[in-house]
């Protein structure tokens, strides 16, 4: 049973903004609100990748662009929007592998993956407390595991983890619920070079207790739950999908 055929419309007369969502999870994300009746704003920072998620709008899915290291442009997105604004979900992230060890590099990633989402929530807080909203982050099995190759985007995501429950906590009594789901290996472009290397792409998918590989659209249900009236008591959480990879 796909998630459609689980979640309907129920998102029918909501608005969600999805930073980072012209490509790979957050644009199957974007989707996915979309499918199930929403009205979407789904924001990059790519010129390039927003001109190939322009083909995937309709009339309740859009697409702009949002530099979300600038704090000023973040303010003037939301106070456009007003109280028009039942869901946030933080999906922008970026990785450097091998490169995150120089300090300019860390700092700017960290900006991107973790500070970004504290910039977007702070300035979506006044139209998620007027429509008893809520966010939802994207953390990822680095969140629990390590990578030496990526300091800065396991340290990110980890601070994500942080960030949810903190978040929760401060803002539970004004009826915003935060969340956060931790993805795992998904053929993304991200992750192509691993994926598309049989060897490299067997030993991942016989560490999960899957046995496989996700796909971005796995990721869209656990979403649209704990974004639903369906997870009103459910807050500060953080839900793995990652098919069991991470107690592997």
């Amino acid at each position: 049973m796909g998630y459609q055929e689980v979640f309907g419309t129920t998102f029918a007369g909501k608005t969600v903004l999805l930073s980072g969502g012209t490509g790979g999870i957050g644009l199957a994300l974007a989707k996915g609100f979309a499918d199930c009746g929403a009205t979407v704003i789904a924001t990059g920072g790519s010129e390039k990748r927003l001109a190939g998620a322009q083909a995937q709008a309709r009339p309740n899915l859009s697409f702009e662009r949002l530099d979300v290291r600038d704090h000023d442009a973040v303010r003037a997105r939301f106070e456009k929007l007003g109280e028009l604004v039942d869901v946030l979900v933080n999906c922008q992230g970026v990785a450097r592998p091998g490169d995150e060890w120089d300090e300019e590099t860390f700092l700017a990633v960290m900006d991107i993956n973790l500070n970004s989402a504290m910039r977007l929530a702070r300035a979506a807080y006044p139209g998620l407390k007027a429509r008893r909203g809520n966010i939802i982050n994207v953390a990822s099995m680095l969140s629990y595991l390590a990578d030496p190759t990526v300091p800065s985007y396991t340290a990110s995501k980890t601070g994500i983890v942080g960030l949810t429950r903190a978040l929760a906590h401060q803002w539970g009594a004004d009826g915003i619920r935060v969340n956060a789901i931790a993805p795992g290996y998904h053929k993304t472009e991200m992750t192509k070079p691993l994926w598309s290397e049989p060897e490299a792409a067997d030993r991942i998918a016989q560490r999960a207790a899957a046995k496989r590989w996700g796909t971005v659209e796995d990721l869209v249900g656990p979403t649209l739950f704990l974004a639903s009236d369906a997870a009103g008591f459910v807050t500060g959480a953080v839900l793995p999908v990652d098919g069991g990879y991470h107690t592997g």
